[in-house]
């Protein structure tokens, strides 16, 4: 057992991403296995006007060791603990005094592990100045604790990976660990619209770096991945594009859900009815449609703003097939896109129309907030440009919902999982998906969804639970590079066959999903993570 065992990410108490429903849910498991040895280190990006709506700051075991005066380079944290259940402590590290060493640092790294920071652009900067941060929280609690002290590092994403390697250079007794969750080439690939699966053994890391313009990135990336002691990542599908691009294979530690997060009896019943309310009330308003009602069919998407590797393109092109077939006849479906973009305000006619519970049909009846960007964002024009207006009778409307969902975004006010809780079915046709959180949530809210084969949530539940998507709650749908068509068309009839659904049979649907989102708890998943902290200790005391 470490003495310490710190995890390191750029989205602890910071919610940005899936890497923040991978850690706050692993929190508690691992609580109960390491208790207050487990410390999470994150960016200190909050201030008294602004505080963290995730950080509790308190006293802990940690304050003394931390004293401001033992910080080196002028730099500052806070310790608290982190308000997901679990409650682990955190250090939140303040890290702007840490730029004026960043070329010392890039020169030192280069010389010691030929990472190349000269190209580095955007949030290379401050994710390496913040990784050189934890890490120095990290020598500091370790010189209290004495030599022989045994811990491990566990550093998540190429944002923490200057942290990994002065770690390693410095206190050979720290066992690290380093998880890719999608390396960064394989995202780019993806994103620049090259066919990432067919072609995979034809790509070659360094030289992609090179022509996508990722060469600092790609260069960390590789480097934290060869010199940690354990290497991981989050699915097979994952493991195959680490293995090629960043030239090692890594252990697989697939990701699962707290079910702590999930209401259970009449209060989660009571949260889905007014999430339904609000998810309703906001259709009504937008389009006019005084129809609309209690027996609609509630479907959503959800996630990152990455249009083609989430499978945005494909959701949209599939209702605009949907509302042409015969099974909305005499049914309202209304799809709502939850993806944060770059949004402005809350409508004010949109808020007004809400608190007198009225179908006016607003100008406009796509999009909850204003965006700067109307002219440029993807989702909205696709929208458009497919002519889905939200007429009163149209059986199929599309809202956009462009802001993140924590409460107080001016419309829903209610977090994200009770706006979920309020679906009726999810769609998450992702492309590029190394493991797929956002299908995973559903089920466990007792939500079905429709994922891919390209996810590896997708692959397990083909690999552990079968294909059968009433005994699963989950539909897996094939997709690669070249069978967009194909995977539309399995999606169309699957959101058909759960619009004609008997309710008594969809019931039992919803049961079966959160039977299979258990099966993916970290009470069951977590065993793989302490494989590889066994890998990295051993190594340490090798070391040592």
């Amino acid at each position: 057992m470490p003495q310490y065992l710190f995890e390191i990410s750029w989205e602890v108490c910071n919610r940005v991403g899936g890497i923040y429903a991978v850690l706050s849910t692993k929190a508690k498991t691992l609580q109960k296995t390491y208790g207050d040895r487990l410390v999470f280190i994150g960016p200190d990006l909050w201030n008294n006007e602004t505080p963290s709506p995730f950080f509790v700051e308190a006293e802990t075991p940690l304050d003394t060791m931390l004293d401001t005066k033992k910080l080196p380079a002028g730099m500052s944290v806070r310790t608290g603990r982190w308000d997901v259940p679990g409650n682990p402590l955190v250090v939140l590290v303040n890290y702007k005094s840490l730029y004026r060493y960043k070329n010392e640092l890039y020169g030192d790294m280069w010389r010691r592990y030929g990472v190349d920071s000269l190209h580095g652009y955007g949030d290379y900067d401050e994710s390496c100045v913040f990784a050189y941060g934890a890490a120095l929280v990290i020598e500091t609690l370790m010189k209290q604790a004495g030599g022989d002290a045994r811990a491990i590092a566990h550093f998540d994403e190429w944002t923490t990976g200057m942290g990994l390697l002065y770690i390693k250079s410095r206190l050979p007794q720290v066992g690290t660990v380093f998880t890719t969750h999608a390396t960064s080439i394989g995202r780019s690939i993806c994103g620049n619209g090259k066919p990432l699966y067919d072609y995979m053994s034809g790509y070659h890391g360094d030289q992609m770096a090179g022509e996508l313009n990722m060469v600092s990135k790609h260069s960390l990336e590789k480097a934290a991945a060869h010199e940690a002691d354990a290497f991981t990542t989050v699915s097979d599908v994952t493991a195959r594009e680490c293995e090629q691009l960043l030239e090692r294979r890594p252990i697989v530690t697939p990701n699962a859900f707290e079910q702590n997060f999930v209401q259970k009896g009449a209060k989660a019943l009571k949260i889905r009815a007014a999430a339904r309310k609000r998810l309703l009330q906001v259709v009504r308003a937008l389009s006019g449609d005084e129809s609309i009602n209690d027996t609609a069919l509630l479907v959503g998407t959800s996630g990152r703003a990455e249009f083609r590797n989430k499978g945005l393109d494909l959701f949209l092109d599939t209702l605009n097939v949907l509302r042409g077939r015969a099974c909305l006849a005499g049914r309202r479906v209304v799809a709502f896109v939850l993806v944060p973009g770059w949004v402005d305000t809350a409508r004010h006619d949109l808020k007004d129309a809400i608190a007198r519970d009225k179908a006016v049909g607003l100008f406009n009846p796509i999009i909850t907030h204003t965006i700067h960007n109307r002219e440029t964002d993807a989702i909205y024009n696709k929208i458009l440009n497919m002519g889905l207006y939200n007429y009163p009778n149209d059986p199929l409307k599309v809202v956009y919902v462009p802001s993140y969902l924590n409460g107080d975004d001016g419309i829903f006010n209610m977090p994200y999982y009770d706006v979920l809780s309020g679906l009726d079915m999810t769609v998450f046709p992702s492309y590029y998906e190394p493991w797929g959180y956002t299908p995973l949530e559903s089920a466990a809210f007792g939500v079905p969804t429709i994922t891919t084969d390209l996810a590896g949530f997708g692959q397990w539940v083909l690999s552990t639970q079968g294909t059968n998507y009433k005994n699963t709650g989950v539909m897996v749908v094939h997709r690669g590079d070249s069978n967009y068509d194909e995977a539309l068309g399995q999606i169309v009839d699957g959101l058909c066959d759960v619009v004609e659904m008997d309710p008594d049979l969809m019931a039992i649907v919803r049961q079966h999903a959160q039977k299979t989102a258990r099966a993916a708890s970290w009470a069951n998943f977590i065993k793989y993570y302490k494989q590889a902290y066994t890998v990295a200790l051993k190594a340490a005391q090798a070391r040592s």
